[in-house]
């Protein structure tokens, strides 16, 4: 499913016309990208949490040449499910 299947999802579950159904995702994508660049953590009881993760600079090697080189410092984010969503889907 992408973002467009989504929004047709959402349009068609809530009788929203699909304009106003892609505002609303997009809001919610929003806030939930808000809170992440602010450091917080995004808890969806049911759903899911998003949060930040920091990885440390380290050191690596080229696998081609054997020369040492600098993995720098890195932030992503992790998603972990939550009961409701691990249950929906087993």
């Amino acid at each position: 499913m992408n973002k467009m299947d989504l929004i047709a999802a959402v349009a068609e579950q809530t009788d929203l016309p699909r304009a106003k159904a892609t505002e609303v995702v997009d809001a919610v994508f929003g806030a939930i990208e808000g809170a992440l660049k602010d450091n917080k953590e995004v808890r969806l009881v049911g759903f899911g949490t998003f949060s930040n993760a920091t990885r440390k600079a380290s050191k690596g090697r080229n696998p081609r040449t054997g020369e040492e080189i600098d993995i720098p410092a890195s932030n992503s984010v992790r998603f972990k499910p939550g009961k409701g969503l691990k249950d929906a889907v087993n």
